[in-house]
């Protein structure tokens, strides 16, 4: 019997939201499982892996295989640096404690690094929550344009064009003695042949 380390796809249509699974690989993707060993959530920004290394490490090293995702998360999270470590060990290489002080610096490096890209991404958002509500709009600076100024002789012999409160006036009148004349007249009454 063969044991795979493999994702277990859950939630809704079109929202993905992955159970990282130890199971027999005869069992159906989403079907019986062994153990839980975490959860994968793509849709973030970084990727939220929850997964409990030392289970991870225990059935890599008993032989389980994971799927090409899998192994990319396990990566990802250490557990196949700890077993390159882990190896050294046992070749005689490093001793236990180097082993271990190597394994938790790049922990808390690679823990650090997440953190970063956390809170960068949550600035980005908050900032562009900003911008879509109106707040801190700041108006882009105004250009310096310069305008031509064309000198023409004739700028005194120009006749003044009315204003607009002038214009819309006028055309106030005017219909004012259109609307009068229309209901002064007779109205037409049509001939009712009998």
């Amino acid at each position: 019997m063969s044991v795979k380390i493999r994702l277990q796809r859950k939630g809704r249509k079109k929202r993905p939201f992955y159970h990282i699974v130890v199971a027999d690989a005869r069992s159906p993707r989403d079907g019986r499982f062994i153990e839980k060993l975490g959860t994968y959530n793509p849709l973030t920004v970084p990727a939220t892996i929850e997964l409990d290394r030392d289970r991870a490490y225990d059935w890599v090293m008993k032989g389980a295989q994971p799927t090409d995702t899998v192994r990319a998360i396990l990566r990802f999270k250490g557990v196949y640096y700890r077993k390159h470590l882990m190896r050294g060990v046992l070749k005689g290489a490093l001793t236990q404690e180097e082993a271990d002080k190597k394994y938790n610096d790049w922990l808390n490096a690679k823990e650090t690094k997440i953190a970063n890209r956390t809170a960068k991404t949550a600035e980005e958002q908050a900032a562009f929550h900003a911008r879509v509500a109106g707040a801190n709009i700041t108006a882009p600076p105004a250009k310096a344009v310069e305008v031509a100024t064309i000198e023409t002789p004739a700028e005194a012999e120009a006749p003044e064009l009315p204003t607009d409160a002038e214009i819309t006036t006028e055309v106030a009148e005017e219909a004012v003695a259109v609307a009068t004349e229309a209901a002064t007249e007779e109205p037409a009454t049509e001939d009712k042949a009998e």
